[in-house]
């Protein structure tokens, strides 16, 4: 049986569609505002969701927005207004809502929509095939304005180069361009470039083809995508390819085909890496985290403030992957419901426990010099993770003059936060 859940602040259309659908077999949870219904999504996942956009505490579109955000719009939400613009319908799409309803709802109108939105699953189903949605980026300038072209490019066909660093988020950024229900292919290896050779059926054709680290083919293997990327247009197929941010220079340097580089940038979009947004690091944290909860791969968790200010601080060369990737072990290692920062330390794996040859975690076989540094470095990691990046107070707790301070966090390689005194 599935489970609707009405959230709409007037008593009579509540007990109106509650009645309705559970004539028809369905297992209907009310909410007279924003915060009940947080509550109930904080509990369970319903399968679908009348949302009411006109609400005395928190509006409908705001609500869509949080729970994009946090990762809990997983189910369909079909929004519901009785004074609804062009605009505001436009808004909840893209946001990720199913459907819009102009009340009063014609009974057949709402039974059709329940149904089909309860099979299809709608936009909700890009977040789900993703494991998150572009909410997840963060907030940054840079990430805004990324959206923004992604928004843009979505509705081009012409080829898409996204320039990043390995583990940026850009598969997702890929996924979002990709046009629902139609193919995705994503080979591992250039061996596909052998049946767009023939006369084989195309990979995704009317679909998307995403090509990962292009800037990683042979000469042999640009010469062939570049021929048959005339076959690829024939059928349709939309060609998205990621590469290192250094390939324009690649090109330069004539270690990569000018001509492939051309066809394939008809619009080149450049994915900030993760450090380059790190202030976003606890918002995405979070969201990842939330994330996971919501799919059961791991219990009820929080971060901790600490917590949050020590993954900021963390330079992560591996990006959005090993955030996601530090988070869940963070999260599964965690012996209470509360992450705190020694669980996030043991996730990066500053404080294993002792074994031979080790101390706390610091390896004693290596020399007195390197011992020394990846003491100093914990050690001054510990204190601005726990003084929450306050360059003020770090220099009071460990003894230092500011300026030395920063003299020997840099010479140390830690990663200064962005706002010392905030």
């Amino acid at each position: 049986m599935s489970q609707i859940l009405v959230v709409d602040d007037e008593v009579g259309i509540r007990e109106l569609l509650s009645e309705i659908l559970s004539d028809e077999g369905y297992e209907v949870r009310l909410a007279q505002n924003a915060a009940e219904a947080r509550q109930w999504r904080g509990r369970s996942r319903p399968d679908l969701v009348l949302l009411d956009i006109w609400m005395p505490d928190t509006d409908g579109i705001t609500l869509l927005k949080e729970w994009a955000t946090k990762g809990q719009l997983t189910m369909p939400v079909v929004m519901m207004s009785g004074h609804g613009t062009i605009e505001t319908a436009v808004e909840a799409t893209r946001i990720g809502a199913y459907a819009f309803l102009e009340k009063p709802i014609a009974l057949q109108k709402l039974l059709s929509t329940v149904g089909k939105a309860l099979t299809q699953r709608g936009p909700a189903a890009v977040q789900a095939a993703t494991g998150y949605n572009l909410a997840v980026l963060g907030g940054a300038p840079a990430i805004v304005d990324l959206k923004s072209r992604l928004e843009r490019a979505r509705e081009l066909r012409a080829p898409v180069l996204l320039l990043a660093e390995p583990g940026s988020g850009e598969e997702l950024c890929a996924r979002i361009l990709h046009r629902p229900n139609t193919p995705w292919a994503a080979p591992e290896n250039a061996g596909f470039l052998d049946d767009v050779a023939t006369d084989a059926p195309l990979p995704a054709a009317e679909g998307t083809l995403f090509l990962r680290q292009v800037d990683r083919l042979g000469p042999d293997e640009q010469l062939r995508l570049l021929a048959r990327l005339p076959r690829l247009a024939q059928g349709n197929v939309r060609v998205i390819a990621t590469a290192h941010p250094s390939l324009p220079q690649q090109v330069a340097e004539g270690r990569f085909d000018a001509h492939l580089y051309s066809a394939l940038a008809s619009i080149t979009l450049h994915v900030p890496p993760l450090r380059e947004h790190a202030d976003d690091v606890p918002e995405v944290a979070s969201a990842l985290l939330a994330r996971m909860v919501e799919a059961k791969e791991i219990p009820l968790r929080t971060f901790t403030t600490a917590a949050l200010n020590g993954l900021r601080m963390h330079p992560w060369p591996g990006n959005l992957a090993q955030l996601e990737s530090v988070v869940k072990s963070a999260a599964l290692i965690s012996a209470s419901a509360e992450i705190g920062p020694a669980d996030v330390a043991v996730a990066l794996g500053r404080q294993d426990a002792p074994s031979e040859g080790a101390l706390g975690g610091l390896s004693l076989d290596q020399e007195l010099r390197d011992a020394r540094d990846a003491f100093e470095r914990a050690y001054f990691e510990y204190h601005l993770a726990r003084e929450g990046g306050n360059m003020s107070r770090v220099a009071d707790r460990v003894g230092l003059e500011r300026t030395h301070l920063y003299r020997k966090l840099k010479q140390l390689g830690v990663t200064l936060p962005r706002r010392s005194d905030s």
